[in-house]
């Protein structure tokens, strides 16, 4: 993944936040995040921030970073599973509809940001 993105061969890759040199946070965009709707391309994955940098608006920045860059290259819209229910709904996202997640038993929540 890492090489295609370095050669331009894919629009997807990796969005770091960084605190000097240490990555406190961070997301990736892939084609599918491991569900059944593999019509639902592309997926936000991996959304992390580092314990002590939580509830400054860091994953919140990230969201919208991913969504401007994605959009600025015409990828629009963009997916992304949680089973978080108010987090991604104050950057803009909807629900969507539940999936079936690759070797889950139980269905996830999809989001959509148009």
């Amino acid at each position: 993944m890492y090489e295609t993105y370095l050669n331009n061969e894919t629009e997807y890759g990796w969005y770091l936040c960084l605190d000097s040199e240490r990555i406190i946070g961070g997301l990736g965009v892939i084609e599918n995040d491991f569900h059944d709707r593999k019509d639902l391309t592309p997926n936000v994955c991996a959304l992390y921030t580092e314990k002590e940098y939580r509830c400054q608006g860091i994953a919140g920045q990230l969201l919208d970073i991913v969504v401007k860059d994605m959009k600025s290259k015409g990828i629009t819209p963009i997916y992304l599973i949680t089973d978080h229910t108010s987090l991604y709904e104050r950057y803009g996202w909807e629900f969507l509809c539940m999936v079936q997640g690759d070797d889950e038993p139980d269905m996830t929540r999809m989001y959509i940001h148009r």
